[in-house]
């Protein structure tokens, strides 16, 4: 029986892999680096006249810069849980790069702007295409009206097991609720796909 220090030994990491994802000037970058214990990898450069025809700047006139790759960022949850957070490029000229950062990971964050809630719906229509687990987060922004929650689900036409909640992509507190939410739905849904053997959502939603 193995007895002394190595009783207290620390737990070994459970590494997964996460993306925050979402339309153009949601606040992935702002996500990811408030809520990252290591210094965030970002790929972010400035918007030029050029891209002023392509890059769709109503409601957030005052963006000056826009992720080009991904954003990076690590935080560790109760029980030495490390999760690797990829942020997602939010212009539709980059959507090539998302088929290659979904592979390996176990869910999603869709951060959502209320005054521009109709670019959330080709976000959620390529997670449901790859039965992909994620939660809505609405992001609230500073003078955007404030819409319950059930209202938005109606707008984006969300299953009603689909979390969503709300949150402020600035604060490190409520950027990890939203991950240990996530979390805590990937887990249920993953438990109930395989105590039936079919995803709970989308066998709902073929019916």
């Amino acid at each position: 029986m193995v007895s002394g220090p190595y009783e207290e030994r620390e737990q070994f990491p459970t590494q997964l892999k996460i993306l925050i994802a979402g339309g153009f000037g949601v606040g992935k970058t702002t996500f990811v680096g408030s809520v990252s214990e290591i210094p965030p990898l970002t790929t972010e450069e400035h918007l030029t006249a050029v891209s002023a025809g392509t890059d769709k700047l109503v409601g957030i006139e005052s963006k000056t810069t826009t992720t080009v790759a991904m954003d990076f960022g690590r935080v560790t949850l109760q029980g030495n849980i490390k999760l690797y957070m990829f942020g997602t490029p939010g212009q539709d000229r980059f959507w090539f790069m998302w088929d290659e950062l979904c592979r390996g990971t176990l869910g999603a964050v869709v951060l959502a702007d209320t005054r521009r809630l109709a670019d959330c719906f080709p976000t959620i229509e390529f997670f449901e295409s790859r039965n992909i687990g994620f939660l809505v987060a609405l992001n609230e922004f500073d003078g955007a009206f404030r819409y319950d929650t059930e209202e938005v689900r109606a707008a984006l036409h969300l299953h009603p097991l689909v979390p969503i909640m709300h949150c402020d992509a600035r604060s490190f507190d409520s950027a990890k609720s939203v991950l240990v939410s996530l979390l805590d739905f990937v887990i249920k849904r993953t438990r109930a796909e395989a105590a039936t053997g079919d995803d709970p959502i989308t066998t709902v939603r073929s019916m």
